[in-house]
C-alpha cells in the first residue's frame, strides 16, 4: 500500500493548542504528515517564517504521540496544490473551528480541487477544547497582557511575551 502524505498547512503566527490538536488527530489518518509553514507576508505576521517555523518545531516534537506517523515540518511560499503535489501529498488538512470558516475553506477546497484534481481535502472539527482558539486573539489577548498559558505552550507564551516587552521588534531569532 503506497504511504499517505498529508500536508497540513497555516500561517501558525503562532502555532497554538488547537493546532497541535489538528496535527495529533490528523497522524491518526496519514502515515507522513508535513507541518507547511506559510510565508504569508501578505497577512503582515507578527514572528517571521524562520520563527514560526522554530516555534512549530518545537511544540510538534514536544507531543506524546503521532500516532505511528513520521511528521516532518517545512516553509513553503507557493500555491499550495504545488507545495503538497512536490511533497507527494494526497490530502489537504484543514481545521475547522466553526461554521463560519466554513464558507471560505470550502471555496479554497474547490479551488485547490480544480487546481490539481490528485490532491483531496480532508477537514478535521477542532476538537471541543479547542474550537475557540485562534493565533489572532492569541496575539491580541497577549498583546493587551491578558493570560494565553491554556492557548498555546509556555514557549510559545514566553516568545509572545517577549514580543510585548520589545513591540517594535518585527522579528527576533
Amino acid at each position: 500500500m503506497p504511504e499517505r502524505v498529508g500536508v497540513y498547512p497555516g500561517t501558525f503566527d503562532p502555532i497554538t493548542n488547537g493546532h497541535l490538536d489538528i496535527i495529533q488527530r490528523a497522524c491518526r489518518v496519514v502515515d507522513r504528515l508535513i507541518v507547511a509553514v506559510a510565508a504569508n507576508a501578505g497577512k503582515g505576521p507578527m514572528f517571521s517564517p524562520e520563527e514560526r517555523l522554530a516555534l512549530v518545531r518545537a511544540d510538534v516534537e514536544a507531543l506524546p504521540t503521532y500516532n505511528g506517523a513520521i511528521v516532518e515540518m517545512r516553509l513553503f511560499d507557493t500555491l499550495l496544490v504545488s507545495f503538497a503535489a512536490a511533497c507527494g501529498a494526497s490530502v489537504i488538512i484543514r481545521g475547522m473551528r466553526a461554521v463560519s470558516d466554513f464558507e471560505f475553506e470550502f471555496q479554497m477546497a474547490a479551488m485547490n480541487a480544480r487546481l490539481n484534481p490528485e490532491i483531496e481535502t480532508m477537514f478535521l472539527a477542532a476538537s471541543e477544547g479547542s474550537q475557540f482558539i485562534s493565533s489572532r486573539f492569541v496575539k491580541e489577548i497577549s498583546q493587551l497582557g491578558g493570560d494565553v498559558s491554556s492557548f498555546v505552550s509556555p514557549r510559545v507564551q514566553a516568545r509572545l511575551e517577549r514580543r510585548r516587552a520589545r513591540p517594535s521588534t518585527k522579528s527576533e531569532g
